[in-house]
């Protein structure tokens, strides 16, 4: 479904329409990918009581529009589009970018916002001097370096399981396709994406800031958000909980899937309560 117009912002719903008076759950997605990365959670938990909004942020895929390089801009833009939805209680998911964009929106969204999921997170989200001048000068060789800083160390030969968890389906090049089609279709999304990250300085302060309760779920063998620098944020907010996935990299929505639903199912049903199914 179309948010907004002008310039469109795309949400995907699960499957099932978009009813606000349900407890809805916003995912929002990291750099140079889209809403396909939470499929398999977006689709469960929309058959399971909730509504489902998985979006495509500003200049990704189905979104119109230029990528924002700001997380705050990106946050007013989504803000914007949830205000207009007429969700009454939400819960915010975020990945690795998404889930700076999730603070800022809680910060905006006020009371709204019932709880925070922070999937691979860290803060601040320093990105190294090289592979942020790769994003705008050679994206294609920064994809292949993200691309396998993303997976676990565990995956190793990108021929066999994990990697390749069932026929037709590779964990390692899907990633790797979504993101350049992505690049395809806006050239400039990567390095927007990369640049957002970089810069933003207010994650402390919107942790901090938060009143409801907080969900980390951390990839242990996360080499692009490494699970040490998660700690600020952790310590930041009033009601923490963390689940660690083990063996799991940064795309532990692909990689530990089941425990990303499962994780988040839980938090849920614990800021929203049970919910007819």
């Amino acid at each position: 479904m179309d948010l907004l117009d002008s310039p469109r912002l795309y949400a995907y719903t699960g499957g099932k329409p978009f009813d606000p008076a349900k407890p809805t759950i916003v995912f929002l997605h990291g750099g140079q990918h889209d809403h396909s990365v939470w499929i398999l959670q977006s689709r469960y938990l929309a058959h399971h009581g909730y509504s489902v909004l998985a979006l495509d942020l500003p200049g990704h895929m189905r979104s119109g529009g230029a990528p924002l390089t700001s997380v705050e801009d990106i946050a007013a833009r989504v803000a914007q589009a949830l205000q207009a939805s007429s969700a009454e209680r939400m819960l915010l998911v975020g990945h690795s970018m998404g889930s700076l964009i999730a603070l800022e929106l809680a910060r905006r969204l006020g009371d709204p916002v019932s709880g925070v999921a922070l999937i691979a997170t860290s803060f601040p989200m320093k990105v190294s001097d090289a592979l942020l001048e790769a994003t705008r000068a050679a994206p294609d060789a920064a994809m292949d370096m993200i691309n396998v800083w993303s997976h676990s160390p565990s995956i190793r030969a990108y021929d066999r399981k994990p990697s390749n968890p069932g026929p037709g389906f590779s964990n390692v090049w899907q990633n790797l396709r979504l993101m350049q089609r992505i690049g395809q279709r806006e050239p400039a999304a990567l390095n927007a994406d990369f640049v957002a990250c970089n810069a933003y300085r207010g994650g402390a302060e919107a942790a901090a800031a938060l009143t409801c309760p907080v969900l980390f779920v951390l990839g242990a063998s996360d080499q692009m958000t490494p699970t040490r620098n998660a700690r600020t944020l952790i310590d930041a907010c009033r009601q923490p909980t963390v689940v660690m996935l083990e063996g799991s990299g940064h795309s532990v929505m692909s990689e530990h899937p089941d425990g990303v639903r499962d994780a988040l199912a839980t938090f849920a049903q614990r800021v929203f309560g049970r919910v007819p199914v």
